[in-house]
C-alpha cells in the first residue's frame, strides 16, 4: 500500500490496519523518517512531488521488494509539503513470516526513498534556502541493492 499526502500519520494506527486480521506475520519493521534541525539551520523542510508519477514510482518499487523478499504486507507513507522540526516524513512498514526478510525490504525500500524516490526537498533556515541532495553514503547505500540484483540474475 502507497500513499502521499500531506496530513501527519499515527504511526500505531498505521502498524495495526496493517496486521488487522492476519495471523500470517511473524515479524513487523517499521522506520519512520523525521524533519531534523541540523543545530538551528532548518526552520521549515518544504517536499514536492509530481502526483501520480510519485505514486506509480513507489508502487514500482514496493513491487519489487516484494519480488526479492517473501512480504506479508508492506506500507509506504511519505508526506509533501512544508514540514517543521519534528514532523514525521515517511514511514515504511514491511511485515513478513521472519524478522530478515522484514529488515531486509524496509532497508531496501528506505535506502531507495532517500535517494531514488521522486521527491524534492528543500531546507530553510536563518541562512536561506537549499535543496537537499542525497550524499555519498546513501548512494553507497542504495548501491549494494543494485549489486544485489546484478549477482542474483
Amino acid at each position: 500500500m502507497i500513499r502521499v499526502q500531506q496530513e501527519d500519520f499515527d504511526i500505531g494506527a498505521e502498524v495495526a490496519r496493517l496486521r488487522a486480521g492476519r495471523s500470517d506475520i511473524g515479524a513487523i519493521v517499521a522506520f519512520v523518517g523525521v524533519v531534523r534541525d541540523r543545530a538551528g539551520a532548518v526552520e521549515e523542510m518544504t517536499l514536492e512531488h509530481y502526483p501520480g508519477m510519485t505514486e506509480a514510482e513507489l508502487q514500482r518499487i514496493e513491487a519489487e521488494a516484494s519480488s526479492r523478499w517473501p512480504l506479508q504486507a508492506s506500507l509506504i507513507v511519505h508526506r509533501y509539503g512544508k514540514l517543521r522540526p519534528n514532523d514525521n516524513i515517511m514511514l515504511v512498514v514491511t511485515a513478513s513470516e521472519h524478522r530478515e526478510a522484514a529488515f531486509r525490504a524496509a532497508e531496501f525500500l528506505m535506502d531507495y526513498l532517500k535517494t531514488r524516490a521522486p521527491f524534492w526537498k528543500c531546507e530553510s533556515g536563518p541562512q536561506g534556502s537549499r535543496w537537499v541532495e542525497a550524499d555519498a553514503r546513501d548512494d553507497a547505500s542504495t548501491a549494494r541493492w543494485d549489486d544485489a540484483k546484478d549477482a542474483a540474475e
